[in-house]
């Protein structure tokens, strides 16, 4: 299918299929340039394991002269939590790791400054207390893992772990990938890649090669009203600290950020990996043959461990493990009962919905100036679900 959207003089070509019965997700993906502020996107949807939409449109760039292609990657930002997180839970799955086991178990070193209670579960329910590191490091800090590692050793939780919940913006990232290594062996980027995108034939990735950037979509980035314009803020909030290890300005674009492995944000994909994804854990951890955890892991793995006002960014978060679950008004995931995945700032968003097999994921190259994941992923989700 092909087609074109217009929006005064500009023109946005929309390019892909959808199944018989899905063509209200093509009239929403199509609105969303008509009647939105999008640029270039992505939007599939997998159900019990088939693909039923598969869309691309607009432009990978903001001078809208280079079109969205089939393979075009881009930033998705945090939904790259939940992509982190599905890979320790793959570890608890093998009887590797105990999430109520202490980190320092596997990490021994973490122990460090009152880290020795810290669980495996507080790291993936953003309640460990390592928020932020205060130690003063350098702004390209964050492109060191081993510095970044050596750095939240030394770090002393801010509150009792456990106890209150703050939104762990990249250490989470950190935090998982070294226990994933110091229990495997192998890196988060690499054992994502030999576990998980590649058996299931995922286009996402950490740490792009110069081929792989060359078809990334430009990450056009908004300041106002997103967590961004919080960095060198009020003082007193934690927030305006989430930045510090990262350059000032940070270039989302550059080839530094594209070949980082912060295994928190710097993920890049497209919805037809990411929908891939949640579709194979949305039927219990199985796709095509490929498992990546039994049903019971997954049911733990999404089960709720609070719903509060997170201290970070002081907004309600429904939290599971290493998964949100839907925190109206934030972060909406349509009206399944226990859907859960991940957004990422400025709009794109992955989700599973494990009662009706469903794998969802929208990636898009604006951002929206706006806290909550905004209208134009809403719109398809509404639109999803109405086809069901």
């Amino acid at each position: 299918m092909e087609s074109k959207v217009r929006k005064g003089a500009q023109e946005f070509p929309i390019h892909g299929d959808c199944a018989p019965g899905f063509e209200a997700v093509r009239d929403a993906f199509a609105t969303n340039f008509a009647a939105e502020d999008e640029v270039g996107a992505s939007v599939s949807v997998v159900l019990d394991g088939r693909k039923v939409v598969d869309l691309w449109g607009g432009w990978r760039d903001r001078t809208m002269t280079r079109p969205w292609e089939r393979d075009t990657i881009v930033c998705m930002m945090s939904v790259a939590k939940a992509v982190s997180a599905t890979c320790l839970h793959m570890l608890v799955d093998r009887g590797q790791v105990d999430l109520d086991a202490p980190v320092a178990r596997y990490w021994p070193e973490f122990a460090q400054n009152g880290k020795d209670k810290v669980l495996v579960r507080h790291v993936l329910d953003h309640t460990a207390g390592l928020p932020i590191l205060t130690e003063k490091l350098h702004p390209e800090a964050m492109f060191d893992h081993a510095l970044m590692v050596k750095a939240l050793e030394r770090q002393a939780p801010l509150w009792e772990p456990g106890t209150q919940a703050g939104y762990h913006v990249h250490n989470q990232g950190f935090l998982i990938d070294e226990i994933v290594r110091r229990v495997d062996g192998r890196t988060l980027p690499k054992f994502l890649r030999e576990e998980v995108t590649g058996p299931l034939g995922l286009d996402y990735q950490f740490g792009l090669s110069a081929a792989d950037q060359a078809r990334c979509a430009e990450f056009i980035q908004a300041m106002e009203g997103t967590i961004f314009a919080a960095r060198n803020g009020d003082p007193s909030k934690i927030v305006s600290r989430a930045w510090d290890q990262l350059p000032d300005p940070l270039d989302l674009n550059s080839s530094q950020w594209r070949e980082a492995t912060i295994t928190s944000a710097s993920g890049h994909g497209n919805a037809r990996a990411v929908a891939r994804l949640y579709g194979a854990l949305a039927r219990g951890g199985e796709l095509d043959g490929v498992r990546l955890m039994s049903p019971a892991t997954l049911e733990r793995a999404i089960t709720e461990q609070h719903n509060m006002v997170e201290v970070m960014m002081e907004r309600p978060y429904h939290q599971a493990l290493g998964y949100l679950l839907t925190s109206e008004p934030i972060v909406w995931m349509g009206p399944g009962r226990r859907s859960f995945g991940h957004h990422g700032v400025g709009g794109s968003i992955g989700l599973g919905d494990p009662d009706a097999k469903l794998g969802f994921a929208y990636a898009m190259n604006k951002m929206h100036m706006r806290p909550d994941n905004g209208p134009r992923a809403r719109r398809l989700i509404e639109a999803v679900y109405r086809c069901l």
